[in-house]
């Protein structure tokens, strides 16, 4: 007993002190203890999107841009049920030189539609990392000014390792943004590549950004994209650039000159403009309204809708059939071996691949 006393009248008793709160909110842990994630039907989808719910919106575009079997299953279903409210927009493609001022031309224009009374989507496209496959998605970071507009919805997606970088689900997104009411959409795409080429294919009008002096080193990729564009607007035309703006206008005017000539009939322009001052913003949105007019009076605007549709179409039954190919247990088995064998040189890779589309069609004509 004694003992015992010595032990609780030490002068080493630990104080309890005051108790820490916790660092989670408990009301918080109480409005959501029991509560799901909420799951909509198809027509609350539809419904939310044709509402302008933003929230929905953005997780219809979720659903499209998941790899699970069963949210591309209801994905599509939702666009079918959209596509009646879509096509009622302009689309409008933007790509540019690494460091040409892309995201502040994107808000400065943006801005100008907005402000005009219009609804803007901006799909901004995130190169995708090759190792992790992750992506920052920085687009709502960098137009601090378009993404709090009450007109605007900015969505940044991953590449997701497609083709140049553009985003494999972009098109379907648009569907969804015309059916919520935007009445313009901008395709950002992530620099000058092949990318430019998939853009091309989904956009009605087709913007580059260019830079006055920017050196020899862009001459090789400016041909073949400026034949795609049907304008080039020079940024960064202020202070002392200037000068050399309007002598890279006339420069680009005289090279547009030499291409043969496109198949609407427009003849590209050629613009300056400072999306950091906002001079000649308004420019380049009355260039992009004359080629909607001009187009739309010779009905080419209709028929290149026609045409992406078609080149779409056989685009997904190509994906479809990689998707179902690589899919297949009989080729997944074969793979490795195959591979391993092409690697060893036993076998050369033209005759593993004609044996994995023996097997696959072997099996299918089984099935």
């Amino acid at each position: 007993m004694e003992e015992n006393k010595k032990k609780i009248q030490s002068a080493l008793k630990v104080q309890e002190g005051i108790e820490q709160p916790s660092s989670i909110n408990p009301q918080l842990i109480n409005t959501l203890k029991g509560k799901h994630k909420p799951v909509f039907t198809v027509d609350e989808y539809v419904e939310g999107i044709i509402n302008g719910n933003r929230t929905i919106l953005s997780k219809s575009i979720t659903l499209i841009e998941s790899s699970l079997h069963e949210h591309q299953q209801l994905a599509q279903l939702i666009i079918a049920k959209c596509l009646p409210y879509a096509g009622q927009s302009i689309r409008i493609g933007i790509t540019g030189v690494p460091g040409v001022g892309k995201s502040t031309f994107i808000e400065a224009l943006g801005k100008y539609i907005c402000n005009s009374g219009h609804k803007l989507a901006v799909l901004a496209i995130d190169p995708s990392s090759e190792r992790s496959k992750g992506s920052i998605l920085g687009d709502k970071t960098r137009m601090e000014e378009l993404s709090v507009d009450a007109n605007a919805f900015i969505r940044p997606s991953p590449s997701a390792g497609s083709l140049g970088g553009v985003a494999r689900k972009t098109r379907e997104t648009i569907i969804l943004c015309e059916a919520a009411g935007f009445d313009t959409i901008f395709v950002e795409t992530v620099g000058v590549g092949q990318s430019e080429t998939a853009v091309h294919a989904m956009v009605d009008f087709f913007l580059l950004l260019m830079l006055a002096n920017a050196g020899d080193e862009l001459q090789g990729i400016k041909r073949g994209i400026m034949e795609m564009a049907d304008a080039i607007a020079i940024n960064k035309a202020d202070g002392e650039n200037i000068k050399m703006a309007s002598l890279a206008k006339a420069q680009y005017k005289n090279a547009l000159h030499l291409f043969p000539p496109t198949d609407s009939g427009w003849i590209p322009e050629v613009a300056t403009c400072s999306a950091y001052t906002r001079e000649g913003i308004e420019n380049i949105w009355n260039i992009i309204n004359d080629y909607k007019l001009f187009t739309k009076g010779n009905q080419f605007f209709n028929l290149k809708r026609q045409i992406q549709a078609k080149r779409i179409m056989f685009e997904t039954v190509n994906d479809s059939i990689k998707d179902n190919f690589y899919n297949s247990n009989v080729v997944a088995a074969m793979i490795p071996i195959l591979q391993q064998a092409v690697l060893d040189d036993k076998i050369s890779s033209y005759v593993a691949a004609q044996q994995l589309l023996d097997a696959y069609f072997k099996d299918k004509s089984i099935l």
